[in-house]
């Protein structure tokens, strides 16, 4: 369009301010108006490029501001009231430590008001309505035969949990101070001791199991949970159906000659270790290590082993990795993990089918909380500092309000808290891993999967796409055990340095913890039916990992052995280099 000349013209020149109101002169005035200052206009609009912000997003960015304004020169500063959201230059984002929860309100919008300031003071403040987006990431689902009522779940995989860390609470912290009070006389005494929370008697002891390890849980006894439950019985081998080997028979290895042992074996031969240092400890004898030290912790023996370490992680590989990757998340065996039933309940007045049942308790095993995608991996780790993570999620947190932790639902257990470790280990890394984020989305959208199809079976299609998100899930959950191995290899590979350099630093203790998680992690590596590791690699680390760490003959041997290891590990897995260096 082209403007009429005239009133261009006019229009800079009242612009300029040459001509006046009126629009002429007289003789009486000057030939000039007299300079006036110029006036400002306050802006008269903010806006938001987006009105959308993702719920459980840390220092989530909502959009870039901007101004409108009839002064093109003028600059331009924002604020937000409140304390939620903060300014930063042109952004609004979420105020530090401030994540949005569209599970826990009423309303997924809410208000923000905004301010746009010009460089003269002029101002403009409006209302903004935000929508927060209500993201799939709870391990939550109702069930299709009771609306009321939710179809999860998984209380005996819960209970397992519990007894392992009861287990390891005991034989670093109880173990001795029975010794010492007199309560515990021999070696028999010991090992029943030890028993009853391995394999405790079901009339006699299960119902009276204390839930010691954390001070606020909902529940006081493990019974209050669920019904009887041992940990033996759940060991790779002991619970043949499903399972991909027979471990009872020749296929466990990586521990002495392949076969020469069972899982529940080995623990048997730790159990038996651990009862023959109390029992020394009882009579009076002051063990000594390879170097002829004193041994202050009657779990750690003379070669170097820490068996409260070792116990535990090869509890958690053998009973909740092998669990879930070969029976609940199997696909091998009819009428076991993914091949059962998804139409019918699975049981009289149950909430939900044999499927979602079954892979409930694969989820379950790996003991994360259900909101576990709230948490940052800071507070899963329960690594939270005055000024890193939020101290009411330290490992846990009270998400129903009762003031105590349900340790079916708020609590992180074993490997879940493994793989935030490790993700922490890459954060600042240009390969950073998102081993929590991996696996927690991949057994939800399963498990939506599976929910969203109750009544029916599940199509071809539909079955590969459940395969591909539980497979998805295990390669998340393995990647963080195998990471872990590696951190261990690490830290056993610095113990190791100091020893060779006589540096007085070397920690006897610290190297048989780091030497016992290190080959409690690695040896489960088998028990998977996904498993990323050929069987001849898998034995090829473990010969030189060894059955005890090399603490008196060529040390720099077994140092380069370590390194061997992990890059059967690093080559096996595809890992970043970066990554497997720092962990």
């Amino acid at each position: 369009m082209q403007l009429n000349k005239s009133i261009l013209a006019t229009t800079i020149a009242l612009s300029m301010g040459v001509l006046t109101a009126c629009g002429g002169s007289d003789s009486s005035s000057p030939e000039t108006a007299p300079e006036t200052a110029p006036t400002n206009s306050a802006p008269t609009d903010v806006v938001l490029s987006n009105t959308t912000v993702d719920e459980n997003t840390a220092n989530a960015v909502v959009g870039t501001l901007s101004a409108v304004d009839a002064d093109a020169s003028d600059t331009h500063t924002y604020s937000v009231a409140g304390e939620q959201f903060v300014v930063d230059g042109d952004s609004l984002k979420l105020a530090e430590g401030v994540i949005l929860e569209a599970d826990d309100v009423d309303s997924l919008e809410l208000t923000v008001e905004l301010t746009v300031t010009d460089n003269n003071s002029g101002s403009f403040t409006k209302e903004v309505t935000l929508t927060i987006n209500d993201l799939m990431d709870r391990y939550a689902f109702n069930s299709k035969f009771d609306e009321e009522k939710s179809s999860v779940s998984y209380t005996g995989q819960t209970a397992r949990h519990i007894l392992i860390a009861e287990l390891n609470d005991y034989i670093k912290n109880g173990l001795e101070d029975d010794i010492d009070s007199g309560k515990l006389t021999d070696k028999a005494s010991v090992l029943a001791a030890l028993n009853s929370l391995y394999i405790p008697d079901e009339k006699t002891q299960y119902d009276d199991i204390a839930i010691s390890f954390i001070d606020n849980a909902k529940h006081g006894l493990v019974s209050d949970i669920t019904g009887y439950k041992n940990l033996k019985d759940k060991v790779a081998g002991n619970d043949a159906k499903g399972q991909s080997k027979d471990w009872n028979n020749g296929e466990f290895a990586g521990y002495a000659n392949k076969g020469v042992l069972s899982p529940s074996l080995l623990i048997d031969t730790l159990f038996d270790n651990l009862a023959t240092n109390a029992a020394e400890k009882i009579n009076g004898v002051v063990r000594k290590d390879v170097f002829g030290e004193d041994i202050t912790k009657v779990y750690i023996d003379k070669h170097g082993v820490d068996l409260a370490q070792f116990i535990q992680k090869f509890l958690l590989m053998s009973i909740t990795y092998s669990q879930a990757s070969n029976d609940y998340f199997g696909i091998d065996t009819e009428g076991k993990g993914l091949t059962t039933d998804n139409i019918n309940p699975a049981k009289e007045g149950a909430a939900y089918t044999s499927l979602e049942h079954q892979f409930d308790e694969g989820f379950g095993y790996f003991g994360a909380a259900r909101n576990y995608l709230e948490y940052s991996d800071v507070e899963i780790a329960g690594k939270v500092s005055d000024d890193n993570g939020r101290a009411a999620w330290n490992g846990s947190h009270d998400t129903d309000g009762d003031g105590k932790i349900d340790l079916r639902s708020e609590y992180n257990f074993g490997q879940s808290v493994n793989a935030a470790k490790r993700d922490l280990g890459t954060a600042d890394n240009a390969a950073a891993t998102d081993y929590t984020t991996q696996a927690m989305t991949a057994f939800i959208a399963g498990r939506q999967l599976i929910n969203d199809n109750v009544g029916n079976e599940l199509t071809e299609e539909q079955f590969k796409e459940l395969k591909d998100y539980t497979q998805k899930g295990l390669d998340g959950w393995e990647r963080a055990i195998v990471a872990t191995v590696i951190h261990y290899i690490n830290d056993l590979s610095a113990d190791l340095t100091l020893l060779a350099n006589s540096d007085a630093e070397f920690n006897f203790n610290d190297t048989a913890k780091h030497y016992s998680e290190m080959k409690g992690f690695a040896l489960g590596l088998q028990f998977s039916e996904y498993a990323g590791i050929s069987d001849e690699n898998f034995e090829k680390v473990h010969q030189l990992m060894r059955d005890a760490p090399e603490l008196t003959g060529d040390v720099e041997a077994y140092i380069d052995d370590l390194a061997a290891a992990r890059k059967i590990l690093q080559d096996s897995y595809e890992l970043n280099e970066e990554n497997v260096a720092g962990w």
